[in-house]
């Protein structure tokens, strides 16, 4: 896409959860950029653009789901080659951002991972980033490149307003979700309540106490993302032992890794909403399994960073995770 100003935008598509980056470009109303990316025979990645980038505005987009480490890679070298191809600038974006759950230590002798991945992209060569729904908002600082945090808050509301619930609440899942929680609490006109959740191991969630009036209300558990969907099966039976008269899940990120869809079917729970930020099976996109696309909301962002436009403004301008 070339503008008045003789500014040119070439997006390119990662291998990984092409659908969403091909329907990221149609509704910018471009066609995915030109490039090659193939695997040496020891899994050493290869990338080439086949195609002139010398001083045009790239946009890459790559999620960063299974194999994680080799989405991450890949990510990386397109944005060297792009680099050393002599692009104007260089965005990645990352619809999940991966190795977002290690944003502190929590204990002694861990990595901060997310700080990692913030060096390896700066590193490279990428000069902004847009990402959804990062674990943590504090992230953002670990970047001194701009980084466009969007949310897909206002999608979610807008798919639970249409189901018209009566005597709503929202629970966050962990007292470390209450801010978001409130904003989507408040989006929908419903109260709020908190669950107080400990992990004795990783993917393992037990939940203690439920804090405040769930007794007969439609509740959304509402979380960032669903891994082995431990926490929010456990969360749907705590709330129903409450008296809820029914729970929902919303998140943004839908991982499921196994045995996330069994412990879900198994589960009190009426539906599971996510976006497709991550690739979700077909074959598993049915019964209590809704995904939402977010590909308007990121072509948005996109054209808005390309323009010099807001991209606050897209979402909620007084919105700040």
């Amino acid at each position: 896409m070339m503008s008045a100003a003789g500014k040119r935008m070439m997006v390119f598509a990662g291998t990984h959860n092409r659908d969403l980056s091909e329907d990221i470009s149609r509704h910018l109303g471009v066609e995915l950029g030109n490039i090659k990316i193939s695997a040496f025979s020891n899994g050493e990645i290869y990338v080439r653009y086949l195609e002139s980038v010398r001083g045009a505005d790239i946009f890459l987009v790559q999620t960063m789901c299974r194999p994680v480490n080799a989405a991450l890679m890949e990510l990386l070298i397109m944005i060297d080659a792009a680099k050393r191809a002599s692009a104007r600038s260089i965005t990645a974006v990352i619809p999940h951002y991966g190795y977002a759950r290690q944003d502190k230590k929590s204990a002694a002798r861990e990595p901060i991972t997310a700080k990692l991945v913030a060096d390896l992209l700066t590193t490279a060569g990428a000069d902004r980033v847009i990402a959804m729904d990062l674990h943590q908002g504090q992230i953002q600082g670990f970047f001194n490149q701009p980084v466009n945090h969007l949310t897909a808050l206002p999608i979610l509301a807008d798919y639970f307003q249409g189901l018209n619930l009566s005597e709503c609440v929202v629970v966050s899942p962990d007292v470390g979700r209450v801010k978001v929680c409130k904003k989507l609490a408040d989006m929908l006109g419903a109260n709020l309540a908190i669950m107080h959740k400990g992990r004795p191991e990783h993917n393992i969630a037990e939940i203690t106490h439920v804090i405040g009036d769930v007794e007969g209300k439609n509740c959304i558990i509402a979380d960032d993302m669903i891994d082995t969907a431990g926490s929010v099966s456990e969360g749907a039976r705590a709330l129903v032992n409450k008296g809820a008269q029914g729970v929902w899940v919303a998140a943004t990120h839908g991982i499921f890794s196994s045995p996330a869809f069994d412990r879900v079917d198994a589960a009190p729970i009426e539906e599971v909403v996510v976006t497709n930020t991550l690739p979700i099976p077909l074959e598993q996109q049915h019964g209590k399994i809704r995904v939402l696309s977010v590909a308007p909301l990121f072509a948005r962002a996109i054209q808005n960073v390309y323009n010099d436009d807001s991209v606050s403004e897209l979402f909620d301008p007084d919105f700040q995770l």
